[in-house]
């Protein structure tokens, strides 16, 4: 079973429905107890960096992740879910995330062509073969809505990039860590055969 985890920020009902049109059995709970019960777990959110992690430690989430994770089990972060694997975010400069992963969370600086946030589809630039897109054309498109981007210290976690004023790493995997910054239940069928994919993993 999949636990969609709940700390009060996301689309949580759109990602558990595109789990259920794939035939994927998935669940969403605020429990700890029911986190690391699971086979695999998913971090949506939509919001702020602060505000996310401050939810996470007040329902006791922020160990049982960290644990989960460590435990080498199958996690997957959506977006903010991405963005909160690292430390630091210039959006929050008093709370830190998850700390999984090296690197940081920056902001797009905004420019007469460039509006911030980015809201719409744009492409994924793959770099190698992952099983996470397996039968998913290399650029394909995927919806965005965010105005950070994670910039990880170590190269070879990128497996893709997308173009928006900057090249940013929009989809990262390391190990058991996989984490993608769209949101693949808003990106119709590339997207559920993601969701599809990381349930066969």
């Amino acid at each position: 079973m999949i636990a969609i985890i709940d700390y009060g920020m996301g689309n949580l009902r759109s990602v558990l429905k595109a789990f259920e049109e794939v035939n994927s059995k998935a669940f969403i709970t605020s429990s700890p107890v029911r986190l690391l019960k699971a086979d695999k777990v998913v971090l949506p959110g939509v919001g702020a960096f602060g505000d996310a992690i401050r939810e996470i430690k007040k329902r006791n989430l922020y160990n049982s992740l960290n644990e989960f994770i460590e435990k080498k089990r199958l996690f997957f972060g959506i977006c903010l879910g991405m963005q909160l694997l690292f430390k630091k975010s210039e959006e929050s400069s008093t709370e830190e995330g998850l700390s999984v992963l090296e690197g940081e969370v920056i902001g797009f600086s905004p420019t007469r062509k460039l509006k911030v946030p980015q809201i719409g589809w744009n492409q994924v630039e793959l770099i190698g073969k992952h099983p996470l897109f397996k039968g998913i054309e290399d650029r394909s498109y995927f919806y965005f809505a965010h105005s950070y981007y994670v910039k990880p210290k170590q190269r070879s976690i990128i497996k893709g990039v997308t173009d928006y004023g900057v090249r940013f790493s929009s989809f990262l995997a390391k190990e058991n860590i996989f984490a993608v910054q769209f949101h693949p239940e808003k990106s119709q069928k590339t997207g559920l055969k993601i969701l599809k994919n990381f349930d066969k993993l």
